[in-house]
């Protein structure tokens, strides 16, 4: 037997025996002529990993040339070893195969080896297609059996291997294989045991994730139409629960950590550069862990935005009682969680919750880092997500549900101009009390000089969405009006302010328009919607304490309509237009405030005498603006480059974490198997 020297003596140590087979293999030898059981004896042998992917990167083309034959017949054999019955030759052959796959896939994906379409061009799809049809009916059955966790395991990182094989999803041609034989039943099964789905839950979620944007607009993915059509309770249940508890999970780790630093007062005796020395890794981590949260709320947009369905269990109480899926069982790397016993925040384990509430926090916490991009891109697909949840009926009810109320941490960045708030959580309100309070908090908390244009369209819109539900069913929600307002007219009085810089980069009379609109719907309809008449005085007081935002904004526009080459003309005359009401209702009570004092002989009056004066002066004639309920239904297309950003990122991802996952299980559960 070839034998090989043993690192640091002169002495040799004969070469493993599957590794002595390996070779054999892939220098074209026939390994098993003179063996009538090899392949019964090969499978039982415990695969090397490394050696195999260092043998395989080793092959040139001639090489390759030489070992297709008996690659093409190892994928038989392993595919044919597959049995629900041998869980140790199929491990084993599970195993293979992902290194197998893994391994060609990476060496066709360097330019210097040829093209991923350049590796099925040399093995001809005809020579692995039954193979591989064969392959995917193995796998369904073994993911729906119950002999061995493990084997599901392997299933699910097999896919996921194939499914990241290239960066562009759409130019997987092995993806074609499992649309054709639809695995969806067999994921969907798995997802509605909570045994199985405490295990398996999070990796068959991403796993739809990525099989529902498989060439999702250019013919019929079945994944699209079968998460479209799925109405099995469980499975939904099963599905929004696993994202919750990620959610909550991540939440909590963040929360320990802002405990951690508060507690740890000394930190912040040391100088700055000691200081960013401690938290740089930190702030690595978290980083990390929110671009991997990516794929999770990519399977939870395709799910909102596919299936209406599925918006019944985004507020349905949640309280199971096992602990959430440990990432260490997913594609994520492990994170110790120290005692949450005294964190100011609802744990999904011991208080009633829902996956809105998970969503709600996570994205308060997401909004506290301005500047990481991997941020910017996580928040704005939690806007996304929001603005469908926004625009349906059934979820606006139950949002606004006053029987349906939930006490919510809030996180909130910390800002000079305002006091660290003492009182961690909310009141219980209904959730879109809380949902309005995360779009305040996002509106006051990213005035900066790389505006986020986008995000603040989205964050308006949603806002839009939820005041338009209000007046057409008209629900009354309880909620203090006045800090929305001051947050609306804090972001008119940037764009004021700013508007020689924003102008430049985006289209600042478009988000402006959106502002005022919102306060134009409160001046037309409040009646409908206000909870209290003395709302409506309030409102009146702000845009009059205001004005001088409201002349600035006037004058600004009124300027750009003599501007013939400005870009945005259409948009100045819509703001122009929609400011009417508005600069009506301050000129009206300017006049009728400067009377009273001037026949008071008064010059600071009290808020309360202000408040009086408007209750008494509502004699005043405004426009019916037209269109005010109007906003274009949310629709995929106009953020096609970010979706593909985005999947092409979570392939990427994915391609990392897989692999080490596939070898660490692997020396973990060697044993185990063996003994079995």
């Amino acid at each position: 037997m070839a034998t090989r020297k043993r690192s640091g003596s002169g002495s040799k140590r004969p070469k493993e025996k599957v590794v002595y087979i390996y070779e054999l293999l892939l220098h074209g030898a026939n390994a098993d002529q003179n063996k009538q059981n090899f392949w019964d004896e090969f499978f039982l042998l415990q695969p090397n990993t490394e050696a195999f992917e260092t043998e395989l990167q080793k092959l040139d083309s001639a090489k390759l040339c030489a070992a297709k034959s008996n690659l093409l017949l190892l994928l038989e054999k392993c595919v044919d070893i597959m049995d629900v019955n041998d869980v140790k030759r199929t491990h084993n052959a599970l195993i293979t195969l992902s290194i197998l796959t893994y391994t060609m896939f990476k060496k066709y994906s360097n330019p210097e080896d040829g093209s991923v379409e350049n590796m099925f061009a040399e093995f001809r799809l005809g020579d692995v297609e039954e193979h591989i049809k064969k392959l995917v009916e193995k796998i369904k059955e073994l993911i729906i059996c119950d002999n061995s966790d493990t084997l599901r395991f392997y299933c699910l990182k097999l896919l996921f291997i194939v499914g990241s094989g290239t960066d562009n999803l759409d130019d997987n041609l092995l993806l074609e294989y499992i649309m054709s034989n639809n695995l969806f039943d067999s994921l969907k099964k798995v997802l509605s045991d909570s045994t199985a789905r405490l295990e398996h839950g999070h990796d068959i979620v991403i796993l739809l994730a990525l099989l529902v944007n498989y060439r999702k607009h250019d013919a019929t993915n079945p994944y699209v139409v079968k998460l479209s059509l799925l109405d099995d309770e469980l499975a939904l249940h099963g599905f929004g629960h696993v994202i919750s508890a990620t959610l909550f999970e991540f939440i909590k780790q963040q929360t320990t950590n802002v405990l951690a630093v508060q507690n740890n007062s000394w930190i912040s005796s040391l100088s700055s550069m000691v200081g960013n020395m401690f938290l740089s890794d930190e702030v690595d981590e978290k980083m990390y862990q929110i671009r991997q949260n990516n794929a999770l709320l990519l399977a939870l947009y395709e799910a909102v935005h596919l299936n209406r369905n599925f918006i019944t269990t985004l507020a349905t109480t949640q309280a199971e009682s096992s602990s959430p899926p440990s990432p260490s069982n997913t594609l994520n790397s492990h994170h110790s969680i120290s005692d949450l016993s005294s964190a100011p925040i609802i744990d999904v384990t011991q208080y009633p919750t829902n996956l809105l509430v998970a969503v709600f926090q996570y994205c308060s916490v997401v909004m506290m880092d301005h500047k990481n991009e991997s941020s910017a891109v996580n928040l704005k697909l939690c806007f996304i997500i929001l603005t469908c949840i926004s625009e349906d009926q059934y979820a606006n009810s139950m949002m606004h549900d006053s029987n349906l109320t939930f006490k919510i941490f809030l996180h909130r960045a910390h800002m000079r101009h305002r006091k660290a708030t003492t009182d961690r959580a909310s009141r219980p309100q209904p959730l879109a009390a809380t949902l309005l309070d995360l779009l305040v908090e996002f509106i006051v908390s990213h005035f900066m000089k790389k505006f986020p244009m986008e995000l603040y369209l989205l964050c308006t819109g949603i806002i839009h969405r939820v005041i338009v539900y209000q007046k057409r069913c008209r629900v009354r929600l309880i909620y203090p009006w006045k800090e929305l307002w001051t947050a609306l007219i804090s972001l008119l009085k940037f764009i004021v302010y700013q508007e020689q810089t924003l102008v430049k980069k985006c289209n600042i009379f478009h988000l402006a328009i959106q502002v005022v609109n919102i306060f134009n719907l409160f001046i037309t309809y409040g009646d409908t919607f206000l909870a209290t008449t003395s709302s409506y005085d309030e409102l009146y007081y702000e845009l009059n304490r205001e004005e001088k935002v409201f002349s600035e904004i006037h004058a600004m526009v009124l300027r750009y309509t003599t501007i013939e080459e400005c870009e945005y003309k259409e948009d100045v005359f819509k703001l122009l237009n929609s400011m009417v009401n508005i600069l009506a209702i301050i000129k009206h009570f300017q006049i009728k405030i400067k009377e009273w004092l001037s026949a008071e002989s008064l010059s600071t009056p009290t808020e309360e005498q202000i408040l009086a004066q408007i209750q008494k002066n509502y004699d005043l004639t405004l426009k019916l603006q037209d269109s005010l309920e109007f906003f274009e239904r949310y629709t995929e297309k106009p953020h096609d480059l970010f979706f593909r950003n985005l999947v092409k990122d979570v392939v990427i991802d994915t391609r990392k974490s897989v692999y080490n996952v596939i070898k660490n299980y692997n020396a973990n559960k060697s044993k185990e198997i063996y003994e079995q």
